[in-house]
């Protein structure tokens, strides 16, 4: 039985950290449409990689435990890369809440259960987290360790204080970050890591539509006043993943690393601080 790299989301975020970190393993590629899950697999299989393919719907419990069962009936779980989520101009807050936040937690606590020891975890999160106000120590607390089937009846979290989808994604990101360093106490008892990566503008699909939908004057204006000036690019997150995954990462549990080309550095501190 081989080892086996887990990749949920197959876009290019995806697709670029299993190349990064997929190569000697089997790749289980994970997507809620099979179409965009074939495609991939056929990029990284032609390149030399060892692919399998799944189905799943990350805020279905019973969808997210057969992607487990299928997995470790290929070998031990060496990687976990959560990569699937919505933007806020993609959904309404009750599916960015149901599938950005209570999804991770999902994946966080399913896979938690059969991390192989010397295993590691990512999940994807966002820039987008670090842009929402400080929240109370209660309500820190509560994104991290509320049991996952009861997260969602927090009340910080009902659709009549959660009204705006960019809301619902700062806090669901925020809340992946610090679901991470919970769940990374419980990974360590199992000898392996987890960590979150915070990225900014990356050229994906999902940034695409932010680009031509109601934000994208708004993310326009992020790019050219961020020290970076300009996007990044899939292949940059898989280099941070890569390190988080590998030997020389062995140090680093329960980090998130925001990787946004000094977007948020000029949010709270530059041109583009509210006025």
């Amino acid at each position: 039985m081989k080892n086996v790299i887990v990749v949920i989301g197959a876009g290019l975020i995806g697709q670029a950290i299993a190349r990064r970190v997929g190569a000697g393993k089997h790749v289980l590629l994970a997507d809620l449409r099979q179409g965009n899950v074939e495609v991939a697999a056929k990029v990284l299989s032609d390149a030399g990689f060892e692919v399998s393919t799944a189905t799943v719907d990350v805020s279905s419990r019973a969808s997210v435990h057969a992607l487990v069962e299928t997995a470790t009936a290929i070998g031990a779980i060496a990687g976990v890369v959560h990569a699937a989520g919505v933007s806020p101009t993609q959904a309404a807050p009750e599916t960015i809440l149901k599938v950005d936040l209570y999804g991770t937690a999902l994946v966080l606590e399913e896979f938690g259960r059969v991390i192989a020891p010397g295993g590691a975890g990512i999940v994807i999160a966002s820039q987008s987290g670090h842009r929402l106000p400080a929240l109370s120590p209660e309500q820190n607390k509560a994104l991290a360790t509320t049991p996952t089937e009861e997260l969602l009846a927090l009340p910080m979290l009902q659709l009549d204080v959660v009204t705006d989808p960019l809301n619902a994604y700062q806090l669901s990101k925020r809340g992946n970050s610090l679901r991470v360093m919970a769940e990374a106490v419980r990974w360590g008892k199992r000898g392996a890591r987890v960590n979150t990566i915070s990225p900014g503008i990356i050229c994906t699909p999902l940034a695409k539509d932010e680009l031509a939908g109601p934000r994208g004057p708004g993310y326009r204006r992020m790019i050219e006043l961020s020290a970076a000036g300009r996007i990044g690019t899939p292949d940059e997150v898989g280099a941070v993943a890569a390190l988080l995954m590998g030997p020389e990462g062995t140090f680093i549990t329960g980090s998130d690393f925001l990787m946004d080309g000094g977007v948020t550095a000029a949010y709270w501190y530059g041109e583009l601080a509210p006025k």
